[in-house]
């Protein structure tokens, strides 16, 4: 008992899907850079639940094609969420390096001015 898709749904839903890529990539490249960080933790939220919904809709598949679209759904939910918190972890570690580096380097240039004035000041 196939029933067949409507074509006006299935263009709606298209105009939907294309609108709201548009929009999505219009607001993400408004946000200042500093807002990223936040912006990524909470999207990694969201996927989340994207895949513990895909697991109970897997869960309930009726037929070999649905379990087959729902594990992919899964798997590559789980994929965007693993790659998400790899993107947060090293943009955290760009803005440690930069606050660490600029600390240690300072340090230890400061060292080695106050190194050679010392061993300048012995000859």
């Amino acid at each position: 008992m196939t029933e067949a898709l409507d074509p006006q749904a299935l263009v709606d839903a298209l105009l939907v899907l294309v609108l709201a890529a548009f929009v999505g990539y219009e607001v993400v490249s408004k946000v200042p850079t500093m807002l990223h960080t936040p912006l990524m933790s909470g999207a990694n939220a969201v996927h989340g639940v994207i895949v513990v919904g895909a697991i109970i809709v897997t869960a309930t598949a009726g037929s070999p094609l649905q379990l087959g679209l729902g594990l992919l759904g899964v798997i590559l939910g789980t994929v965007n969420v693993v790659g998400g918190f790899v993107v947060t972890d090293r943009m955290l570690e760009m803005f440690r390096g930069r606050r660490d580096g600029k600390a240690s380097g300072d340090r230890a240039s400061g060292d080695r001015a106050s190194g050679d004035r010392a061993s300048g000041d012995k000859q």
